[in-house]
């Protein structure tokens, strides 16, 4: 295993056990974050634009495609970062807010923070266990 894929597993993934577990345990003060967030074009433009730049980073330093799970899973966050911080730029406010509320973020708060704790949970996992 690649000391740059165990590396940036173990970045993702305490990243995102750490914020998903925040999140949860500040339910509303996230969705009142979150929806301020997509109702903020000047801090929505930042995000996105930092999404981006995370997700390109990690697209140019890790672009693995084979070698197992964890690689693989590494390079989709990173995919998935840079996709949807280039599509929350391309996007009006006001098109990114009416998409957040199709979502309904609010109503499937706990999928989504799943999502991430689970994803998190399986970086920090195996690439704790794998050795360069």
């Amino acid at each position: 295993m690649s000391p740059r894929t165990i590396y940036l597993g173990r970045l993702i993934g305490l990243y995102c056990v750490l914020i998903a577990l925040s999140m949860i345990s500040h339910k509303q003060a996230t969705l009142d974050t979150m929806t301020g967030l997509v109702h903020n074009a000047p801090v929505l433009f930042f995000a996105s634009v930092m999404a981006m730049v995370a997700g390109l980073a990690i697209v140019l330093a890790h672009n693995v495609w084979s070698g197992g799970a964890l690689p693989v899973v590494v390079t989709l966050v990173g995919w998935i970062l840079l996709v949807k911080g280039l599509i929350f730029l391309l996007l009006s406010p006001e098109t990114t807010a009416t998409y957040f509320e199709a979502f309904r973020y609010g109503q499937l708060f706990y999928v989504y923070t799943s999502i991430t704790l689970v994803i998190g949970i399986y970086l920090t996992f195996s690439s704790f266990r794998s050795s360069a």
